[in-house]
């Protein structure tokens, strides 16, 4: 049961974190300077990305050790849920974050701003993958002996 419980926490930390993302951060980003704001949008995805891959890759890893312990197919349910984060990334937000590394500083900042906007929109979908994992290792926790 240990296994299982650290495997829902982690997925709890990934769901604050998008959480994070989308109430704290991108609004507070889309208040700068359209440079200062894809700049800022750079470095903090980069290190964001390796965060909630890490942590997602850590939840997985931990439901699937849970399902060869208990042999309860939710652990794996939940395991891929939470990986879905990763065809997620490069299938949704890839193609957006390379328009906005290819937008030139001296253009205008509408299109950044406009492409910022999807791009906030779209971070959400990790909200989505957090929550999915995290019900169904609720639901695995809450029938555990």
């Amino acid at each position: 049961m240990q296994t299982g419980l650290y495997a829902f926490a982690v997925a709890a930390v990934f769901l604050g974190a998008a959480i994070y993302i989308g109430v704290v951060e991108h609004p507070a980003r889309l208040k700068l300077s359209a440079r200062a704001m894809v700049r800022e949008w750079a470095v903090s995805d980069h290190r964001g990305t390796m965060l909630l891959t890490a942590l997602s890759l850590t939840s997985a890893v931990l439901a699937f050790v849970q399902y060869r312990i208990s042999g309860d197919v939710r652990w794996i349910m939940g395991g891929l849920a939470i990986l879905t984060s990763w065809p997620y990334e490069y299938y949704v937000l890839v193609p957006l974050s390379i328009w906005l590394c290819a937008i030139p500083p001296e253009k205008g900042s509408a299109p950044a701003r406009k492409l910022m906007g999807h791009w906030g929109l779209l971070e959400w979908g990790y909200a989505l993958i957090g929550l999915a994992a995290c019900a169904t290792f609720a639901w695995a926790l809450e029938q555990l002996p």
